[in-house]
């Protein structure tokens, strides 16, 4: 007597999945962060930071502060780290990555952009066709509530199917 405890359609859901594994495709890097859709801009104001650094800070009339922000997706690869001014609104339209609200922060004015040190694994010389800082650029940043309820903004940097976040913390 045969044991078929699967039936055919769960021979093919456990093939799929195993082939998922073999070509290294992770099936939750999809998965979407429960949306925030509650967040007001008296939260989103203040002084952000992150790593080697970066600082932004926004202000209650829609402008901001940037210091050696990275850029967004790709455009991290290219290295470049910029400082200046500009402005921020806190939107529910469609855009990034996940529902809900996001916020929008537009350098309209770059003051100094530096590179990044490069990390464990990344070359010290950089290969040729790197595009230079921007002079204007604009982010989106995904929001989250981490177990205290707190915000953090973050947006994927590098590949962004491999949803490496670059997260700003409170001040």
């Amino acid at each position: 007597m045969k044991n078929d405890s699967l039936g055919p359609a769960g021979r093919i859901a456990a093939l799929v999945a195993c082939l998922l594994l073999l070509v290294g495709c992770n099936p939750h890097m999809y998965d979407e962060v429960p949306a925030v859709r509650d967040a007001k801009r008296a939260e989103i104001v203040d002084s952000w930071r992150s790593v080697d650094g970066t600082e932004v800070t926004l202000r209650a009339d829609g402008t901001a502060g940037i210091r050696l922000l990275d850029g967004q997706e790709f455009d991290f690869d290219d290295g470049w780290r910029v400082s200046g001014t500009g402005t921020w609104k806190l939107t529910g339209e469609r855009a990034g990555w996940n529902d809900g609200q996001h916020v929008r922060l537009t350098l309209t004015s770059r003051t100094a952009s530096t590179t990044r040190t490069p990390g464990p694994g990344e070359r010290a010389d950089p290969p040729d066709g790197l595009r230079p800082a921007p002079d204007t650029y604009t982010w989106t940043f995904e929001l989250q509530r981490n177990d205290k309820k707190r915000l953090l903004l973050y947006f994927f940097f590098g590949d962004p199917d491999s949803r490496s976040a670059y997260v700003l913390e409170r001040a």
